[in-house]
């Protein structure tokens, strides 16, 4: 078990997340640099916030809305990311997508550009990811058999596995999108990723039982 935990990272995302979107593509980086496997679960997140007391966004206050306007420019321009503020197709059903990717990790297929290219069409392209064309327009160019995975997103295992993960979330304190949990430890935000590297290196083997100096 304590093997598994220092080899995976459980990746708890919601495909329509901006913050998630900002952070896709460092955390796969990341997770390569430290050959660390990424255990996709993929949330509904109106069942997680529902179970945690979140908002949904058009819920929210102006003011919190504002200062999310404003907070998306500013890792847009720090990250050099496209990014559209208010794209076409927002807020979109993400629900078939999530099912994709769960019916890609569970055949053992790389399904990490995947994952990354729904959230890119979403956030950069003002493409409609609810429509089963698109996702098999983008796991075809992710080198994926998109008519396969499409069909297989239907199977009742599939659905079942998408619909528990607001249970597994919610069981371990997950209230958002993205968290990443390695070994134990939850990590939320892409502006956590470095902390979450740190973590990772300190659970090096060389490193076990090393203290912060």
């Amino acid at each position: 078990m304590i093997e598994q935990q220092l080899s995976t990272i459980d990746y708890y995302v919601w495909l329509l997340s901006d913050w998630a979107y900002l952070g896709s593509v460092r955390f796969t980086q990341l997770a390569a640099r430290h050959r660390l496997k990424i255990n996709y679960i993929p949330m509904r997140m109106q069942d997680v916030y529902a179970g945690s007391g979140g908002i949904l966004l058009a819920n929210r206050s102006s003011q919190r809305q504002a200062y999310r306007i404003t907070e998306l420019k500013r890792w847009r321009s720090r990250l050099g990311i496209p990014l559209n503020i208010e794209p076409e197709f927002f807020p979109c059903d993400v629900d078939l997508a999530s099912c994709v990717v769960i019916a890609g990790q569970r055949q053992g297929v790389p399904i990490a550009d995947f994952v990354n290219g729904v959230m890119r069409a979403i956030w950069a392209e003002d493409r409609d990811v609810s429509d089963p064309a698109v996702l098999v327009a983008l796991a075809e160019r992710c080198g994926l058999n998109g008519p396969e995975l499409l069909d297989a997103a239907g199977n009742q295992a599939v659905r079942e596995e998408y619909r528990g993960n607001t249970a597994r979330a919610l069981a371990i304190g997950v209230f958002g999108s993205p968290f990443y949990v390695f070994a134990g430890e939850l990590f939320w935000g892409q502006d956590r990723l470095d902390m979450l590297e740190e973590s990772i290196v300190r659970s090096a083997p060389g490193n076990l039982g090393r203290g912060p100096g």
